[in-house]
């Protein structure tokens, strides 16, 4: 069962995104970045992939697309706020953009 980061789990697990570009959101318990890509089909060809693994762990992203920008917005509804799985998917998300580069 997913649970919300407790205080003691949000610095391991959120501290590495922050510096990988990750920050939270103002409005609500989640973490959003925005990526930019060389163009639209490498900005839909990450999303293709990283929508792979989001299927596979059941695990969605909120994300808009214009061009070759994709702003991702993480949180599980489940426990109103973030969870582990956030982090995970975050950190898929990263390494799948670097692999572009």
């Amino acid at each position: 069962m997913t649970e919300k980061l407790s205080e003691e789990t949000r610095g391991p697990l959120l501290e590495p995104l922050f510096k990988s570009g990750w920050e939270m959101a103002e409005d609500r318990d989640a973490i959003r970045k925005t990526f930019v890509f060389e163009d639209f089909v490498q900005a839909f060809s990450w999303m293709t992939s990283v929508a792979i693994w989001a299927e596979k762990w059941d695990h969605h992203p909120e994300w808009e697309n214009v061009y070759k920008t994709v702003k991702v917005v993480l949180t599980t509804h489940d426990v109103d706020g973030l969870s582990a799985q956030d982090a995970k998917l975050a950190r898929k998300m990263d390494g799948l953009a670097a692999a572009l580069n």
